[in-house]
């Protein structure tokens, strides 16, 4: 457990009860005033913007906020307060010999009774699901912010049929097919990171199971296994494989507290505690004057780090105001989230 002093504590517990009543109208108000705090309170953030020469009391704006970059995450602790009481982190996945992330966390309870709380207010209680997980390599290795949430998913499902899956693909068929001849009217939901679900979709489609109740829900993560493909490709094939109609997303990273979901065709739904910039592709410091660029996020759940956070994904907003990931840019390293997506 992370041996955070009281005063810092409080704050963090103040502005998580605030996150719960949290709705459009004071979302710009909220953010701001995590800005003042983070300028002053977070020795890295601080840094980088009085290196960018930027005075906080003359920030007025959400657009006029600095994003800090993400690589910062690899190469320091970006914390509030001081850096020695934070003992809790998740870390990044990567290809082999890379720097991975590293997040440290005040509470990995609030982390996951705010996963929890995003995802069933787009699909409603996790106790009408069985969840089964499929996550090779994130289930390898330690420290891995998706595998403690689908953990938790698990837990608060209630249900004996959950569990998570390896490389024992016959083992989650047979589960499937278990669960479907049950019919016990609960949801199905199949979690997997996208080079697993490939390896299933191609080596057993012939005996994967028709379910009117099952939501399959990719996470991202070629992890080096595969070649890149775009999202179409990947889930056109998805669709035809599991005999589903849509492919459901989860877009997350270990530098987020929060996680946004897609229903279908890779389009996200931003949760309250989100809210996403594009910037120029070609100038960081300067918004796209259309609607495609990189992606700058402000996760207020963040507030025990960095809530201001300059991605290295690209990102649209489609016509119906949700945002679509592009992809990530020629020049950044292949992460464990990444799927190619056009």
């Amino acid at each position: 457990m992370s041996t955070i002093d009281n005063k810092t504590m409080n704050y963090f517990k103040s502005f998580s009860e605030q996150l719960e009543r949290l709705d459009a109208a004071n979302f710009d108000e909220l953010a701001l005033s995590l800005f003042g705090f983070q300028a002053k309170e977070n020795s890295v953030y601080k840094a980088y913007l009085d290196a960018r020469g930027v005075k906080p009391e003359n920030v007025k704006s959400l657009r006029e906020i600095p994003f800090l970059p993400i690589g910062f995450f690899k190469s320091h602790q970006v914390v509030c307060g001081n850096p020695v009481i934070y003992n809790d982190f998740y870390s990044s996945s990567g290809t082999t010999g890379q720097i991975t992330s590293r997040h440290y966390i005040w509470s990995s309870d609030f982390y996951l009774y705010h996963a929890q709380t995003l995802f069933e207010s787009f699909y409603g209680a996790l106790n009408d699901f069985h969840v089964l997980a499929l996550l090779p390599a994130y289930l390898e290795r330690k420290g891995s912010s998706l595998v403690a949430m689908a953990d938790h998913f698990i837990k608060k499902s209630n249900s004996g049929q959950s569990g998570f899956y390896l490389y024992n693909y016959q083992e989650l068929i047979d589960k499937l097919r278990s669960l479907k001849a049950a019919n016990d009217g609960k949801k199905v939901l199949l979690l997997g990171v996208t080079f697993a679900l490939l390896d299933l979709a191609e080596q057993y489609a012939e005996r994967f199971p028709q379910m009117d109740n099952l939501i399959v829900m990719e996470t991202g993560g070629m992890k080096g296994r595969r070649k890149e493909m775009i999202r179409e490709e990947v889930h056109d094939l998805y669709k035809k494989a599991f005999k589903v109609d849509a492919i459901h997303s989860e877009y997350g990273m270990t530098e987020l507290m929060s996680q946004a979901y897609s229903k279908g065709e890779g389009k996200y739904v931003l949760p309250p505690s989100m809210k996403v910039f594009l910037r120029d592709v070609n100038d960081p410091l300067s918004w796209s004057a259309k609607q495609q660029g990189g992606v700058n996020i402000i996760d207020l759940a963040n507030f025990h780090s960095c809530a201001f956070i300059e991605t290295q994904d690209l990102g649209r907003y489609s016509g119906e105001g949700m945002l679509e990931i592009l992809g990530r840019f020629d020049n950044s390293e292949v992460r464990g989230c990444n799927l190619m997506v056009n």
